[in-house]
């Protein structure tokens, strides 16, 4: 019979609970067609190419955790939509830092092109993740981290799923916003992994240790951020050989992306204590409060704000199209 100590914990984490919802490609894909304007089942299997069986079964998960709704189009139909609930859109700040991020550093060829209007100055902008209390864009090494109320550990829900990464290699070249940071934000393992190393914790036991990730999933997962340019191994021991893993600056500008799924998680799955981690900013380490504003004019950002234009080719021809999130 195992004893406590044999049984392997997790320290409790926001980003984790959030990437439990979410940190699936598939997911990502489809309300990556929903935040385009795909409603219907067949309009979101053509963009996100997914077979039938798996796009159903997600899309049954996004509703069960509450971030879809399905909905009937006009009376006593049988065509229906998927829209966003109040939850699924408060994902939308994580789904502008993935943007971000997927701008600055994947291969823009051949994908498709999209400009945030924001209504309030009027003009078209770059959403920077930036701290509320000081107005300073955000840079992971200026942040530090301490244990909050609701800290506490967890033994770690590693349900098996289908790995679904390769879903966004291999949608048609037209169909494609967000490709490398589907990938990486789709995969909760690697998502546990930043997280450890923007903590300090390079070495593969502590990673290991932090994670509970088995040894084999771990190593994998490390060579293949190596291979993005994410992160890259440094020796500090040569018998036996031995690594820490660093991040690139590539990496390091993920940071915000998990900074706002941390802000998520934190406002839907914190416990009652209080959120497991508190972030400080600055020398003066006042309280860190991430959020995303606008480029031009500096304010923060609101979906409600936001109208967004998809250019993207149909036959060869672009078309462009005006759209506004709206709420189910």
């Amino acid at each position: 019979m195992a004893t406590t100590t044999e049984v392997k914990l997790i320290r409790t984490c926001s980003i984790w609970r959030a990437l439990e919802v979410v940190g699936d490609t598939a997911i990502l894909l489809i309300l990556e067609s929903i935040w385009l304007g795909d409603e219907r089942f067949d309009r979101i299997r053509e963009r996100t190419g997914l077979l039938k069986a798996l796009l159903s079964d997600r899309l049954k998960r996004l509703i069960s955790n509450d971030i879809l709704v399905k909905e009937p189009i006009g009376e006593a139909s049988n065509r229906f939509r998927y829209r966003m609930t109040k939850k699924g859109l408060d994902l939308y700040w994580s789904a502008l830092m993935m943007l971000r991020w997927e701008r600055r550093w994947s291969n823009s060829d051949g994908k498709i092109g999209l400009v945030l209007t924001h209504q309030k100055c009027g003009n078209a902008f770059e959403p920077t993740p930036t701290c509320g209390n000081c107005g300073d864009e955000i840079d992971p090494r200026d942040v530090d981290w301490e244990e909050g109320p609701g800290v506490g550990w967890m033994k770690p829900q590693y349900s098996r799923r289908r790995q679904t990464r390769s879903a966004a290699e291999q949608r048609a070249e037209h169909t494609v916003l967000m490709d490398e940071v589907a990938q990486i934000t789709g995969d909760r393992w690697v998502g546990l992994m930043l997280r450890s190393i923007f903590t300090g914790l390079r070495k593969f036991d502590e990673i290991r240790k932090d994670t509970a990730i088995a040894t084999n999933v771990l190593s994998a997962r490390l060579a293949w951020l190596e291979e993005r340019g994410i992160i890259r191994p440094r020796a500090y021991s040569e018998s036996p050989v031995r690594y820490e893993y660093f991040l690139t600056e590539k990496g390091i500008d993920y940071y915000p992306i998990l900074l706002m799924l941390l802000r998520w998680g934190d406002t839907y799955y914190v416990s009652p204590e209080g959120p497991p981690l508190v972030l400080r900013h600055k020398e003066d380490q006042h309280p860190l409060d991430p959020q995303v504003t606008c480029s031009e004019c500096g304010e923060p950002i609101r979906w409600q704000d936001v109208t967004y234009e998809v250019r993207e080719a149909s036959d060869g021809a672009p078309q462009k199209r005006a759209r506004k999130m709206t709420a189910a």
